[in-house]
């Protein structure tokens, strides 16, 4: 059997992991995005300076308009395009992050729940009062993450309305 300390410090140990994990996926996340934006940057970068170089040949005033109309219109694409990928993947990330945290919770709480039992039945006293509050505490805190959760997802996608879906 283990020792409390060898119990708590597998919680600990458990609880670790999940946090690098979600560190890990912030930091992949966050490279994601700095990638989708420098792309886009030198994307609108090279076509403006095309469009520089187009504007300077243009012989009459319509033709000016037509291309800085064209060239407006082409970098108010490309930068709702960037928008869009940056809000998929931020609702990827909302996803996961949640899927992560409803798995820590629910498996934190009832390993945290059975260490305390177990920490109890070795107690001269054992309060059950003490145990059912601890309980019912976790699975509160478990409840109000889940709506939490939903109210964010139910939130984001009344924001996109294309649900996440690109329309590539």
């Amino acid at each position: 059997m283990a020792s409390k300390q060898d119990q708590m410090t597998e919680l600990q140990k458990k609880n670790l992991e999940a946090a690098m994990r979600l560190a890990q996926m912030s930091i992949e996340n966050s490279q994601r995005i700095m990638e989708i934006q420098v792309n886009a940057a030198k994307r609108l970068f090279e076509e403006g300076v095309e469009n520089a170089k187009a504007l300077s040949s243009a012989k009459d005033p319509k033709g000016m308009m037509e291309l800085r109309a064209n060239f407006a219109q082409q970098t108010t694409e490309q930068m709702l395009a960037c928008a869009r990928q940056i809000a998929e993947i931020t609702a990827a990330s909302q996803a996961e992050f949640g899927k992560l945290i409803r798995d820590q919770l629910s498996t934190g709480s009832s390993d945290m729940f059975e260490a305390m039992q177990k920490m109890f039945q070795g107690m001269p006293i054992s309060d059950q009062n003490a145990l059912g509050a601890m309980q019912t505490a976790m699975d509160t805190t478990r409840a109000a993450f889940e709506q939490m959760t939903r109210a964010s997802t139910e939130a984001f996608q009344a924001f996109n309305p294309q649900g996440g879906k690109s329309r590539r």
